[in-house]
């Protein structure tokens, strides 16, 4: 008998008005599978703060807060106090918000909300452009990538930056908890988000979320653009659990010109930019097994794994108490 490791309750109904395939519809079913129906969402400007439906309808089942495109990392901390304060302590708190609105415009918001380590879940449906407005460069566009302001075939105006390190970033507020996952390994998804949901303390989450209109291929091929975006290494699967970097799955089973073939985005891409995307890739698995070998407990020379920051809610009683008479 095959073992289920998903959970059967649906909370995405149906009725909504995402693309077909679109990778980001799959990242929100797959994570309020995990977390269950004791969810209260926050969302800012992007497809999802559309997609849902107009109200009074809503193709989610659990309660929405939507948020203006820069504030995701501040509505969490509201809520969770707002919680708190009711008492509704096993509620989870979650932003769920695009790349642009993550890296870019929501950074500030959400390292505040890591500063103070608010205890909720945000996840990054990232793929990889502004997509809800027309697929403008983002801080998460890959080297290569075609977008509408990075529009030409040559090699002179194509996206040239890597992609932000955002899991190194918020690795960097010592948060307890930040793992990367995709589409294409549901398990694997739905057990990081199940693992994020028993920390206390802000966890991350950077879901890969391919967009078949954005990406230009065809909307039956979502699950595979995300699979071989890992199996190529572009995207690795990996976890930060206080301070200690895991990789979650090693083995490169395709090469890159598998993943840059299926997607039009990267038509005629030239062989110098071709060259650059896999130097990329090089360099961040070196950078990857450096770093778990140089964190992994008990190892010889390893650095030991920070404590987690005090809550913000924690923060406050104890100024609180310091200024009593």
């Amino acid at each position: 008998m095959t073992r289920k490791t998903i959970p059967e309750p649906e909370y995405v109904l149906p009725g909504h008005s995402a693309c077909p395939g679109c990778g980001g519809t799959l990242a929100i079913r797959y994570m309020l599978k995990a977390l269950g129906p004791e969810v209260i969402i926050a969302v800012p400007a992007c497809c999802w703060a559309i997609v849902p439906g107009y109200w009074p309808q809503c193709a989610l089942r659990v309660p929405v807060h939507y948020n203006a495109f820069e504030a995701t990392g501040a509505a969490i901390a509201g809520l969770r106090a707002g919680l708190d304060a009711l008492g509704r302590k096993g509620v989870t708190v979650v932003g769920f918000a695009g790349d642009g609105g993550t890296v870019d415009i929501g950074l500030q918001a959400l390292s505040h909300s890591a500063v103070r380590n608010v205890d909720a879940i945000y996840v990054m449906y990232d793929n990889e452009a502004y997509m809800n407005t027309g697929v403008q460069h983002s801080g998460e566009t890959p080297i290569g990538a075609w977008t509408t302001t990075t529009p030409v075939p040559g090699a002179t105006l194509r996206a040239r930056e890597p992609k932000k390190d955002i899991i190194a970033i918020l690795a960097a507020h010592q948060i307890p908890y930040a793992a990367t996952v995709s589409v294409g390994f549901p398990e694997d998804f739905v057990k990081k988000v199940q693992k994020a949901q028993r920390v206390k303390g802000l966890k991350f989450i950077h879901a890969l979320t391919p967009c078949p209109a954005g990406w230009r291929f065809d909307s039956s091929k979502t699950i595979q653009v995300a699979k071989l975006a890992v199996d190529c290494g572009l995207f690795p699967l990996y976890e930060v659990e206080n301070g200690r970097w895991i990789i979650s799955r090693k083995t490169i089973h395709h090469t890159l010109d598998a993943y840059l073939k299926v997607q039009g985005r990267y038509g005629r891409t030239p062989p110098e930019i071709v060259q650059l995307i896999q130097q990329q890739i090089d360099a961040h698995w070196q950078r990857l097994l450096a770093l778990e070998a140089f964190t992994a407990a008990g190892a010889p020379g390893s650095a030991p794994a920070p404590t987690p920051p005090p809550s913000g809610a924690a923060v406050d009683s104890r100024l609180a108490q310091d200024a009593a008479p």
